[in-house]
């Protein structure tokens, strides 16, 4: 039985290992600055694990989840997602409302309640900020997508997911009407600071995007 901090972990790993590829170890201040944690307790936790059988840590090589690792940090991360989106959907929480909540949620051990809550849900592929829920096997669906930051200009974009962590980035979209599947054209991006002046499906006016809230806005090209 793992604690709610193992679980925690795992998570976080799973989650940094998708950014940098599955084989690719993770290091110990990558996992620090991810749950902002002191590097040396990451050490002993990752010790702590390694011991559990939980990942792999090879000294200069980093961290790597053990196959029995890797399914509670997925099923960890389908409960999570799971629960944002009844959150949203059924309780009429607002995108930027839901993390901490399921955060909270997605350590209930009742593999019969997430089954239902699935089936409740109508077995959603994506949860409230477009990432892919994964099913009751651990299969996940991905979407080829890249950053706003990266698109070319004059092409229509469609908004398939946005980095969930930071309330206040949500709320900032809020601001901007930029939700899933909103339209956008980038008209200009400025040499100085990457700024973006960009326009929404029906908005009026052109606006103008920080390069920091552009690389969290992922898009596919060629969609309205």
């Amino acid at each position: 039985m793992l604690s709610l901090t193992e679980e925690d972990y795992l998570k976080a790993i799973y989650q940094l290992s998708e950014t940098h590829g599955e084989k690719e170890g993770i290091s110990t201040n990558e996992i620090a600055k991810k749950i902002n944690i002191s590097a040396a307790s990451v050490s002993d936790m990752i010790k702590k694990l390694s011991q559990k059988e939980m990942v792999n840590h090879m000294k200069y090589k980093g961290v790597t989840l053990t196959r029995q690792g890797r399914q509670i940090a997925i099923n960890l991360v389908r409960k999570h997602r799971l629960w944002e989106t009844f959150l949203v959907r059924k309780l009429h929480f607002s995108w930027d409302e839901v993390h901490d909540v399921a955060e909270q949620l997605e350590h209930i051990q009742s593999p019969t309640l997430i089954q239902r809550l699935d089936e409740f849900l109508e077995f959603p592929a994506y949860d409230p900020h477009g990432d892919p829920i994964p099913n009751d096997k651990g299969e996940i669906i991905k979407r080829k997508k890249i950053s706003l930051q990266e698109a070319p200009l004059h092409q229509p974009l469609k908004v398939l997911a946005v980095e969930e962590g930071d309330p206040l980035f949500l709320k900032h979209l809020n601001k901007l009407k930029i939700n899933i599947g909103t339209a956008i054209t980038i008209l200009d991006k400025v040499e100085y600071d990457e700024s973006l002046e960009i326009c929404l499906d029906k908005a009026e006016a052109p606006m103008m995007i920080s390069h920091k809230v552009a690389q969290y806005i992922f898009v596919a090209e060629g969609q309205r």
